[in-house]
This record gives C-alpha cells, structure tokens and sequence, in this order.
C-alpha cells in the first residue's frame, strides 16, 4: 500500500485540532471532536478531522489514525493511535468489543401511550439503505439479507415536560445505530431530521443533533485501562440548562484516567 501523501493544513486548522486534544501520551490522542466536523470521508475541500491530525506527523512518518468514528454532527470524545503497533492492538481491541462508550442523548419525552421504560436494551437488527450519495440505516427483520446485529442500551438521567435526557451505550458499532434505534423506541435525538428528532424541546431550537460522546474506556497499549471523558459543549449544556436539566458532573470537564 502507498503512503498516504501528506495534506497541507492552515495555521487555523492546526490550532483548531491541537486544541482539540485533552490526552496525549506516546501511543494515543485523545480528542474532543466539535459537531460540525466530519470524521473522515469529506466531500470537495472539506477538510476533515482524519487529515487534521497531519498536524502531529513527525517528518517522514505517518500521522496518527483514528480508531473509530463519530457522525459530523455528533460531539465528543475520539481516540487516536499515534503508532502503527498501537492502532493494530486498539483495531483488535475494537473488534473484540473491549471499548466501551457513553454518550448523552436529549430526546422528546416520547409520544402518549407509547409503553417506553426508563432504561432499557435495543436489539433490533439494521440494515443500511443508500440513496443516491446518502446513506442511512433501517429497522428490518433478523433474518433480512442485509441484516446487521445491533444492540444500545440506554438509561433515563433526567425528565422535564418538554425533553428528557439519557446515557446511552452502543455494545455494536454500526452507522447511526444510536439514533435509528432510539428512534425505533419513539425517542429520536433532538435535532436528527433523517430519523424524526424534534426540532424544538420546551420551545427551545435544537441547534443541530444532540448527541455527545461523552466517554471512552480502551485498553491501553501500554498496559492497563484508560477512560477518557469529554466534556459537553457550550450549546448542549446550555440547552439543558434552557430546558431545566441539570448538566450532568461527567460532562463538566475533559479528563483521562488510567487504570488497571
């Protein structure tokens, strides 16, 4: 395989993805995605986060690779290898589903008569469906051709008459899987227009799709465990508070935790 060739980056964009990094060390990077920026895949000169991290390749050497990928709407917490060895352990460690991640989802309280319980496990089975240049995910039978095994749980943190607040956790890794499964249950993330979400809670705007990667627990290269948290962005934080939801202390400020 060819090397990549190496994207040139403005001033701009190297300040803008060194100050997303909260976690650095010789094997990782943990970073703080904003929404808004595309994890890989962009379209036209669209930069995207993927060729960002040009910005920490040494001369010569490859940049570091990101090790799973978040929605460009979705914030939060995505964690890099900075090595060949260390992406090769933590693409292992992802297939062996040894990394776990939360995330917060604001949704609509949820349709009357709907029997939704407060926490809970998803397990319908997806299929993509491609459109054109867009792709998104389907509902389908077990036993479609198509069909991918997923699973999301979920917890309700908080309830107010206009939103609801839930931690929820992928145990699979397909595309949009939290937001197509949440809207399966009748609680679509607020904002999400391809799956329903609403686009006002308490007649408040849902300023884009409210989801947030909020933690991320890997084996570490180097030994151990390490959990690395992302705190909330200014506008999910704010709408909680608008809505009258305590903004959760996880969500409060960015830390990495090594432990065994």
């Amino acid at each position: 395989m060819k090397p990549l060739k190496p994207v040139p980056l403005s001033a701009d964009e190297v300040a803008l993805v060194r100050a997303m990094v909260f976690h650095e060390d010789a094997s990782v990077l943990g970073l703080n995605k904003p929404a808004g920026l595309s994890s890989q895949g962009g379209r036209g000169q669209v930069i995207t986060l993927d060729e960002m991290l040009w910005a920490f390749a040494k001369p010569g050497k490859a940049r570091p690779r990101l090790i799973h990928r978040l929605d460009r709407d979705t914030s939060g917490v995505i964690l890099a290898a900075r090595t060949q060895p260390a992406a090769s352990f933590l693409g292992k460690a992802m297939m062996a589903r040894k990394i776990t991640k939360t995330y917060l989802a604001l949704v609509a309280p949820g349709a009357p008569g709907v029997p939704v319980p407060p926490s809970g496990r998803i397990t319908d089975a997806l299929r993509r469906v491609e459109t054109g240049r867009e792709a998104r995910m389907q509902v389908c039978a077990a036993d479609h051709a198509d069909a991918e095994t997923a699973e999301t749980r979920y917890r309700t943190l908080a309830t107010t008459e206009g939103a609801a607040l839930l931690e929820v956790s992928p145990l699979t890794g397909r595309m949009h899987q939290i937001r197509i499964h949440l809207a399966s249950i009748q609680r679509p993330i607020a904002g999400d227009a391809w799956y329903g979400g609403a686009l006002v809670l308490g007649g408040l705007p849902a300023p884009r799709l409210m989801l947030h990667a909020a933690t991320l627990t890997f084996p570490h290269p180097e030994g151990g465990y390490m959990t690395l948290r992302a705190p909330l962005p200014e506008d999910f934080a704010g709408l909680l508070s608008g809505l009258g939801l305590q903004v959760p202390e996880t969500g409060r400020d960015a830390s990495a935790e090594r432990h065994p």
